[in-house]
């Protein structure tokens, strides 16, 4: 038998001489050494357990390194409320929130019903685990991984510790602080019993609308203790401070069920209560027992519309509560500043008011810097309101024409490059694209006059000249850059805030006027209207805020605005706002009434939903409205000037002190008589021929003057009569208008034919309400929302 196999002889002999035996298809036939599945999987599994021990080496050095650093537990902090304190610019206290309406409760006096509830929902192993739940903490990982919903793994006495020391905010849900909170829950532990850990928990959560602790909100809410609550409002209460403004019964009955209903059920699922009591329970209505809920007094009732500013803005710049997050909030209140505001609003000692249901409403501002250094929010508040209806940032009424300097002539000097003596056409106009009339507030024409002129004098047809000149779309930015945005802008905004047909208005409040105006008074540097300066955390870290401005115009558009607005107090409009000595600028503004309002009314003129006045200093800027919170009570001219009486009041005490000083005029303007114009556009104009005036009138009989007319201003009894002249401000160049033309004896801003029967009023804008308008109304667009177009 042959075979390719070498023989043992020829196979030793090989391995003597060195050779290496023949390989089997050309390989070494040396058999491999197969390993065993066992092995495979030893080597595996030590792998795992050493990566593993590694990482739990790891993770327990992080936690030590994270854990050293963790406060120090005192009954102090768990006992107290978790409340924020505000301090105003002197820093001196007035508010503290979350504090007030608190009782408590001892650890015998927890109700075993209550207790039931809250460890079944929150946490079913309370009495099991030492402070973490490690079990707790995988099933809420899992049903997380698994589900659409997110569930907490934080024991209840982790929970009392987050409220007690830390931050409530997501966002500051760190790994060091989840290990901190983790360290200090078992420390805490071990100090306490769980019964003592459960009554700290009961009296310091937050359960809505000011309160903390249960006992506090089962008075509040049901009027009784907690021992005398039924089931159903037991669970209520216990369900409540996982998100407490979601489950308020107030104000969301049918989440404050749902959540209540799931307590009930964890009951039943722990065997706390019966299947026949959970379904009573959950078929009670969620608001049975509920009583009428008032919050007690304050004694920051002054301070009502700025504190619930300042807790707006808390939230919005740092996500955090003051209600459960334990701040000291440093805030820009000037309390000087605020207490004579308030004075001047709620008493009669600086003004005199028509009724005690005129409502006012008023923004002052440090123009340099954007903070709100006081602020009203309503007139004889009741003092068991708390945080109600802040009518100083409420956008929902009409700012009439102190809307001019910022959506018309703003943008004209900035993108058209117009100056003050730029020259403009007063007469008979329709709004563009319609066969709308666009009324004066006096139904006359003042023929060819300056934008000076034509500002000062509040004149609603060159101002809708102007916009349709800029553009609706650069005027929107324009506005957009002081803090102002409407949601849909139209034509008849250039003399207007109103944008709606159903009688909505967007856009603007006394805050963002104030604001606004600013930007005017500091040279062209919008700043966002800032509450609080800076906030301190339980933690003793903290944050300022002191935001840098944005640039909303050129210095030269701010300077010609303001020297126009300068003109409107001392010889226009505007004059009761004047206070001697004093160098500032102005505007002041109406909105109108229906044809329909007014039928309804019964008055066919005179009467007015709103009246503001907006004015300011280089250091200073106020803005005030005033009407009623039902708009169909009108303001009459007996009390039209209670806007300006509040500004000169306010304005007049907080610059008693100080040095007057006037604006520096910026190098890219040039003045030319009483008028300015840009540096490098400028040319001397032409000699200029007296204008004839048109001779066309409205449809209301209007009187078309001569392009200078001297408009007789007659004051309301409480107001001396002035003769304002549209030249003697302006100085202007044009022999047209330096002419005057002694005007009739008609009221001015009557809307129906001129007579001399109604001397009283003073307000260049009163409405005038024209009746010959047809579907349109004052504010005219093709949609005729219906506010007058005699807007002054």
């Amino acid at each position: 038998m042959t075979t390719d196999t070498p023989s043992r002889a020829a196979r030793n002999q090989n391995k003597k001489s060195g050779k290496q035996p023949p390989k089997k298809n050309g390989k070494n036939n040396k058999p491999k050494k197969k390993r065993s599945v066992g092995t495979i999987i030893f080597r595996v599994v030590a792998s795992l357990f050493i990566l593993g021990m590694l990482a739990f080496l790891g993770g327990v050095g992080l936690f030590w390194y994270y854990a050293k650093d963790a406060p120090k537990i005192d009954d102090t902090n768990l006992e107290s409320a978790v409340s924020s304190t505000l301090y105003a610019s002197n820093g001196d206290s007035y508010a503290e929130l979350g504090a007030e309406r608190r009782e408590t409760i001892t650890s015998q006096e927890v109700p075993q019903l209550l207790e039931d509830a809250i460890v079944s929902v929150e946490d079913k192993r309370f009495y099991k685990h030492i402070g973490v739940d490690p079990i707790r903490i995988i099933g809420s990982a899992i049903s997380n991984l698994t589900s659409n919903t997110t569930q907490g793994g934080s024991t209840l006495t982790q929970q009392l510790i987050k409220l007690s020391f830390f931050s409530t905010k997501a966002s500051d849900q760190t790994l060091k602080r989840k290990a901190q909170e983790a360290w200090m829950a078992i420390q805490l532990e071990k100090e306490k019993s769980k019964q003592e850990i459960l009554t700290y928990y009961i009296n310091k959560v937050y359960m809505s609308n000011g309160i903390s602790g249960m006992q506090t909100a089962a008075k509040a809410y049901f009027g009784k203790g907690l021992d005398e609550l039924n089931l159903a409002q037991t669970a209520l209460i216990a369900g409540m401070p996982q998100a407490p403004e979601s489950y308020d019964p107030y104000k969301n009955p049918e989440l404050a069920k749902k959540r209540r209903d799931i307590v009930l059920y964890t009951m039943k699922e722990n065997n706390k209560i019966s299947e026949k009591e959970y379904k009573e329970a959950v078929d009670t209505p969620v608001t049975d027992g509920l009583i009428e809920f008032t919050n007690s007094s304050q004694n920051w009732v002054k301070y009502d519309g700025y504190v619930k500013e300042v807790i707006q803005q808390v939230k919005d710049l740092t996500g955090k509560n003051v209600y459960t997050d334990g701040l000291e909030v440093y805030t820009n209140l000037d309390l000087d500043a605020q207490n004579r505001l308030y004075d001047i609003v709620n008493t009669d000692q600086y003004v005199q008011y028509p009724d005690s249901d005129m409502q006012v409403a008023a923004t002052l501002v440090d123009t340099h810097t954007g903070k709100v250094s006081a602020q009203i929010g309503g007139r004889n508040i009741d003092s068991s309101v708390v945080l109600g209806n802040n009518l100083a940032v409420n956008t929902s009424r009409d700012f009439g024409s102190t809307m001019k300097p910022v959506t018309d002539y703003g943008p004209a000097f900035e993108y058209l490059k117009d100056s003050t003596g730029t020259r403009i056409d007063d007469e008979p106009y329709t709004y563009p694209g319609t066969d709308i009339k666009v009324n004066n507030w006096d139904l006359k024409y003042m023929g060819n006059i300056s934008l000076r002129t034509a500002l000062s004098q509040s004149r609603n047809v060159p101002s809708v000249k102007l916009l349709d000149e800029v553009g609706i779309d650069k005027a929107h930015d324009f506005l957009k850059g002081l803090g102002i945005e409407y949601k849909n802008m139209v034509i008849s905004n250039a003399i207007s805030s109103n944008t709606a047909q159903d009688g909505t208005k967007y856009g603007v409040s006394s805050e963002k006027l104030a604001a606004a105006y600013s930007a005017f008074a500091n040279g062209g540097t919008y700043y966002k209207p800032m509450y609080i300066s800076k906030i301190v955390y339980q933690d003793g870290s903290y944050d300022e805020f002191n935001p840098d401005g944005t640039k909303a115009m050129e210095a030269g558009t701010a300077y010609m605005v303001t020297d126009v607005l300068k003109d409107v107090i001392t010889e226009g409009t505007g004059y009761n706002a004047e206070i001697p000595g004093l160098i500032q600028a102005g505007k002041t503004g109406t909105s109108n009434y229906t044809d329909e309002e007014l039928a309804k009314l019964g008055i066919s003129s005179n009467v007015y939903p709103d009246v503001m006045f907006a004015g300011y200093t280089p250091d200073f800027s106020l803005s005030v409205w005033t009407g009623y919170n039902n708009r169909m009570t009108p303001i009459t001219n007996d009390s039209n000037m209670v806007a300006s009486d509040v500004y000169r009041n306010l304005m007049q005490y907080i610059t008693r002190n100080s040095t007057v000083s006037d604006w520096e005029m910026p190098e890219d303007l040039v003045r030319v008589g009483s008028e300015l114009y840009w540096r490098d556009t400028y040319k001397a104009p032409e000699p200029e021929s007296s204008v004839t005036p048109s001779s066309s009138s409205s449809s209301s009989s209007s009187v078309v003057e001569s392009t200078s007319t001297t408009e007789s201003t007659t004051s309301s009894s409480s107001e001396s009569s002035t003769t304002e002249s549209s030249s003697s401000s302006s100085s202007s160049s044009s022999s047209s208008e330096s002419s005057t033309t002694t005007p009739s004896s008609s009221t001015p801003e009557s809307s129906t034919t001129p007579s001399s029967e109604t001397p009283e009023s003073s307000s260049e804008e009163n409405p005038g309400n024209n009746n010959n308008q047809g579907q349109g109304n004052g504010n005219g667009n093709g949609n005729a929302n219906g506010d007058g177009n005699n807007n002054g």
